[in-house]
């Protein structure tokens, strides 16, 4: 392995990636060495720890170096990039990694004071007029967990093609360990590194007020429990929503940041652990909605009030309710578009459908979703709304990604419209599925991890690309559509 000896004779070595590295048995250096960290469909993400297939600094500084370049290569003078961060370990140590590797390289750094909402991210690089931005978020998962996403010129993460120009600079780069890089405070002083306005997010929380379909609605008689689940919502959810005019009640244990998410199951607000504490909140305080954001604030679910009981509602489902919302509530200017990805259901498209809105359905990725409506700009075609079954939706494209902080607005707003007519969320989607049909739809999550579980992934998908089915379970499969070849193929008659 030569990796390993790599890194065991560095004399520079990280003090606690050093410590790490003896600490490590032969199984555990199998696993941290075997692969390098790759780009997904977010970014890198990975467990943080010592070796090649690990989140630390020297790993951090191949891809920085990687999307330094790529970033020259498209703004070769007055590059910048701005970069945020969350609320887990090594967060703030990443953020500043990736603005001294940038520095290296001539490209200035906008760099937030405190953990920042992705999506106000992604508002910020089209603000400054920035090259392109980095999140330093591993998302909803576990705290072991970190992770790297890059945005381009407009605030969107990159689409495949984008990224594949990252990994062949990356794949050119110089050992990580010869990327040499100054002090952050010195980078500071000397201007080559800049902390964000504080007017960004003041921009963005006057953008977001703007989605508000029916702003004078009285909010006196109803109540949100809201909880950002130890992340990056808990100063901005909250201004928003009093802002909004709403009397809040928050969630105080889950409003200050923690790196290990101490108080929930899972920090994911597709999974009902995530609102054991808010529903506790909610029933003390007899609340119409609670609403949860994940730790890097695009993601929201929510939990309704119906039959004194707290139903949660998921991703397809929010979705399909603020489509008919805002159909039924916002004058639409056609020809619109709704945005969704091939694993949402189709009831929200339905629903747009049936007032002429046009449904463009993506990959999976909101990445793809905030390219698409980048191509709508110079045409007559208007955004009207985007979503996925990930409990990510996006009101207003001003911001390229997915947007916790709209959603929030737009559940409560919805639910207090409906409350007003006598209806809780729950009936209305009742009503939805008299008008359009019923669906069900359902969520597993199955985590493989390390090198068995890649391989174990790869052997899965590829039985699934050369086994034929014609049924599962009692199901016949009509149709097979494959999105690794592009192939479609209908099955039996």
């Amino acid at each position: 392995m030569q990796n390993i000896q790599k890194w065991l004779k560095y004399p520079e070595l990280d003090p606690e990636l050093k410590q790490e590295l003896g600490k490590l048995d032969e199984n555990q250096l199998q696993d941290a060495f075997y692969t390098d960290l790759t780009f997904g469909t977010g970014g890198i993400r990975g467990i943080m720890g010592v070796g090649t297939n690990r989140m630390n600094i020297y790993t951090l500084r191949l891809a920085n170096y990687g999307y330094g370049k790529y970033i020259l290569k498209r703004h070769p003078s007055g590059a910048s990039v701005v970069i945020a961060y969350d609320s887990r370990n090594k967060s703030w140590q990443f953020a500043m990694e990736s603005a001294k590797v940038l520095a290296s390289l001539g490209i200035k750094s906008y760099v937030f004071k405190d953990i920042t909402p992705t999506p106000v991210l992604s508002f910020a690089v089209h603000y400054l007029q920035a090259s392109g931005g980095i999140v330093i978020t591993a998302s909803h998962n576990p705290p072991k967990y970190n992770g790297y996403k890059i945005y381009d010129e407009d605030g969107c993460q990159l689409v495949p093609e984008l990224a594949d120009q990252v990994i062949s600079e990356i794949a050119q780069a110089p050992d990580a360990f010869d990327i040499k890089v100054e002090d952050f405070t010195a980078l500071l002083a000397r201007g080559k590194v800049q902390n964000v306005p504080v007017e960004v997010n003041n921009e963005y929380l006057k953008k977001v007020k703007e989605i508000s379909v029916n702003p004078k609605l009285d909010k006196n008689n109803f109540r949100v429990v809201f909880t950002p689940l130890h992340g990056t919502a808990a100063v901005l959810g909250k201004k928003l929503l009093q802002q909004l005019g709403y009397n809040p009640i928050f969630v105080t244990e889950q409003m200050v940041p923690d790196p290990l998410f101490s108080t929930v199951s899972s920090p994911n607000p597709e999974n009902p652990g995530a609102f054991e504490l808010a529903i506790k909140y909610a029933k003390a305080n007899n609340a119409d909605i609670c609403v949860a954001t994940d730790p890097d604030a695009d993601r929201v679910g929510i939990a309704v009030l119906d039959k004194g009981e707290y139903r949660l509602l998921n991703g397809n489902q929010t979705g399909a309710i603020l489509i008919y919302y805002l159909v039924n509530n916002r004058p639409i200017k056609l020809p619109a578009v709704v945005f969704n990805t091939i694993v949402t259901s189709e009831l929200g498209a339905k629903i747009a459908k049936s007032k002429g809105l046009e449904v463009i359905s993506t990959l999976t990725g909101f990445k793809y979703i905030g390219s698409q409506a980048k191509l709508l700009e110079g045409t007559d075609k208007q955004f009207f709304f985007g979503y996925e079954e990930s409990y990510g939706y996006v009101v207003s494209d001003f911001v390229r990604d997915k947007d916790s902080l709209q959603a929030l607005l737009l559940c409560c707003e919805a639910a207090n419209y409906y409350k007003s007519q006598g209806k809780t969320l729950v009936q209305v989607l009742d009503e939805i599925y008299l008008q359009f049909g019923y669906f069900h739809d359902d969520l597993v999550n199955i985590s493989l991890e390390g090198r068995e579980g890649a391989e174990k992934i790869e052997r899965i998908l590829d039985h699934f690309h050369h086994t034929p089915y014609e049924k599962i379970g009692k199901f016949r499969i009509v149709c097979k559509e494959d999105y690794l070849t592009s192939q479609k193929k209908e099955i039996g008659s």
